[in-house]
């Protein structure tokens, strides 16, 4: 991947401190959240029961928001936030176009890195999370230690599977700034289920994932960085991170019921999904009879 073709986005920064308490809204672990969960539930057995409540959900709280963590402006002479800075940058650009073709305004989130733990408005929240996105303050958190983790535990240091993990979360953004989220939280107070193989969670991540395959088919128009090799790279990582291959490394044992991001298969489906159409007219995981 061509990655220093993009544009630099001034949104990404770094987290000093503040904030902290309970908050507001449902930490969406995304990609790497999943990825770091899963490593440390496989290390230390006895955090299975918190890790596996934070992929379900059950890890956050829905109380009054608070402060997030202040920041100041991320330093772009470290490789790493450059490459952040580029890849939130050209979604950045994709999002801003597709939007204005709507007729509609998109507003740019905020990136935050963070070493060890951070305050957010939808909780405090520790490395061990990993990437995700808070609806509470429209703000994706990254801690930038999982790329280690994605080559150590899963082989993958690929620059275009790290773009993909990053756009997975501004897929949760696009959801939110579409009203999509809210609509999850309405159909999940009307009876329908959160987990399981079909449940709403799935469906919102398995969109995420073909939302960030929208991105990289047009930001390939865009910039013509994408080389041989990189989509595999995602669709590798994608596949290795399917709920049915983590819980079968984890626990040993395959459970649909507890399902929350989706199987191999269904990952890697909705990213080229995304990536031919390159329209979120084709993500509609919602009402699809076969996801």
């Amino acid at each position: 991947m061509l990655w220093q073709k993009g544009r630099s986005s001034d949104n990404v920064e770094e987290a000093t401190g503040g904030g902290g308490g309970p908050g507001f809204g449902r930490i969406h672990l995304g990609i790497g959240g999943t990825l770091i969960a899963i490593v440390i539930a496989m290390i230390f057995p006895s955090t299975r029961g918190i890790i596996f409540g934070l992929l379900t959900g059950g890890g956050t709280t829905t109380t009054t928001g608070t402060p997030s963590s202040q920041t100041t402006q991320a330093n772009q002479s470290d490789p790493q936030v450059q490459f952040v800075s580029k890849v939130l940058g050209s979604t950045e650009d994709v999002w801003s176009a597709y939007f204005q073709r709507l007729g509609k305004t998109y507003v740019d989130p905020k990136l935050v890195l963070f070493h060890g733990q951070v305050a957010t408005a939808c909780g405090g929240a520790s490395a061990a999370v990993g990437p995700f996105y808070c609806p509470g303050d429209k703000r994706v958190y990254l801690d930038l230690d999982f790329f280690q983790e994605m080559q150590t535990q899963f082989h993958s240091n690929a620059d275009f599977a790290r773009a993909y993990v990053i756009a997975h979360e501004i897929g949760h953004h696009v959801q939110d700034q579409l009203g999509i989220m809210d609509m999850e939280q309405q159909l999940a107070q009307q009876g329908q289920p959160m987990k399981g193989a079909d449940g709403l969670s799935v469906r919102l991540e398995l969109q995420a994932d073909c939302f960030a395959g929208v991105w990289a088919n047009r930001s390939q128009q865009q910039l013509q960085w994408l080389q041989a090799g990189d989509i595999d790279s995602a669709l590798s990582l994608a596949s290795a991170i399917g709920d049915n291959a983590l819980e079968q490394a984890s626990q040993g044992v395959v459970v649909p019921d507890s399902f929350t991001h989706g199987t191999s298969a269904q990952r890697v489906r909705w990213f080229k999904t995304g990536f031919q159409a390159g329209d979120i007219n084709a993500c509609d995981t919602f009402h699809a009879q076969a996801l």
